[in-house]
């Protein structure tokens, strides 16, 4: 079997086709996360502090002046970012709760579903049914 055989077989399979799809939906979720916690969590929050922005929030490293922007700062050197890292651990925070609760629904979901009703076992081998053929004739004797 050749390499482009193996790799057909392994990209048809339902688990790849499943990581895929969720690769991708997750990338756009990602983007509704980050615009969530940016455009309207994050402005609250800041609210909430008397108007502050986390996201411009550093500590010079590199002697830059104080009360530059961010960006101006790390063009200066050094900067140690912890605002942007408040908000993207923020970020992070939210993703996983609404993963948390996705994964619960799903649970929930496949709880509710009646199991599959039982097969029929198989019927036993051969030399196990002539076995019990000899067993029951001789107990009747």
């Amino acid at each position: 079997m050749g390499v482009v055989d193996e790799f057909k077989q392994f990209a048809i399979k339902g688990n790849v086709i499943d990581l895929a799809v969720g690769v991708i939906i997750g990338g756009a979720f990602g983007k509704i996360v980050d615009s969530m916690v940016g455009d309207i969590i994050m402005p609250l929050v800041s609210q909430l502090f008397g108007g502050l922005d986390f996201s411009s929030y550093y500590l010079a490293l590199a002697g830059q002046a104080p009360g530059l922007p961010l960006a101006e700062a790390r063009k200066a050197g050094a900067v140690f970012a912890y605002g942007n890292f408040i908000t993207v651990s923020l970020n992070f925070l939210i993703l996983a709760f609404v993963i948390f609760m996705m994964v619960k629904q799903i649970n929930r979901l496949k709880a509710s579903e009646p199991p599959p009703p039982p097969a029929e076992p198989a019927p036993p081998p051969e030399d196990i049914a002539l076995l019990r053929e000899i067993r029951d004739a001789l107990s009747r004797r």
